[in-house]
Formats: structure tokens, sequence, C-alpha cells
């Protein structure tokens, strides 16, 4: 399938991943739009390469398609919230705290022990 010259486009820079959102023109002059995923890979030498995966959307499926992004990303915010929990797994993550402080031994951090209850030993 030959692709033409894109009518309308935006990106979206995401690390190491660009999306690519094309409007592109059928033979019949009709619109469809496709998503284009596009990732740096490093080689060993220092070179880098991309792959690109590119998804076709038309016009027909354009309610549903939406309707389920919509839902699933919706699912995905109630279920897990706006943090990347992968962030947390980087070397030089650092955890913001609101109003607390936080003190830090061998590099673990520690909550200040005035906001943790008081419990006696004859509560347990």
């Amino acid at each position: 399938m030959m692709e033409k010259e894109e009518i309308f486009s935006k990106v979206l820079r995401a690390g190491r991943r660009t999306y690519f959102f094309d409007v592109r023109s059928t033979k019949a002059d009709d619109y469809y739009l496709t998503i284009t995923e596009s990732k740096k890979f490093t080689n060993d030498d220092g070179s880098f390469h991309y792959k690109k995966h590119k998804i076709y959307i038309y016009k027909e499926d354009f309610n549903e398609f939406r309707d389920i992004l919509a839902e699933m990303t919706d699912y995905i915010i109630d279920e897990k919230g706006d943090e990347v929990i992968s962030e947390r797994h980087q070397k030089d993550f650092k955890k913001e705290y609101d109003n607390e402080d936080i003190s830090s031994t061998n590099g673990e951090l520690h909550k200040p022990t005035e906001s943790f209850t008081d419990i006696e030993f004859d509560d347990i």
C-alpha cells in the first residue's frame, strides 16, 4: 500500500519512543489515521536504529476505537493512578513527599518517627 503525504500531523515524543499521528488520504480522497510508534535502539558500537510499528484506523472504526481507548485508559488510571510506577525502579529516583522531612541512612529513605502512631506494648 503506497501512502500519500500527510494532510495533518502531530508528534508525541516520549523518552526513547516517538508517536506520530498522521491523517492521510485514500485513493477515493477520504481520510484515515495512522499511528506510528518509533523506538530508538542503540547498537553495541554506539550507532543507533529505529524500529517502527504502525496501525491504520479508518473512519468507520473511529467511534468504537475512541470509546475503547477511553475505557482502557480510564481503567488504568482508576486502578493504578497517574504515577508511573516504573520510575520507582530507576537508580536515581527520589520520591517527592508532601511536607515531610526525610532522613537517609545508607541510601535508604526513612519517614520521621513523629509521623508514626504511638503504640504501647500493652496494646499489642
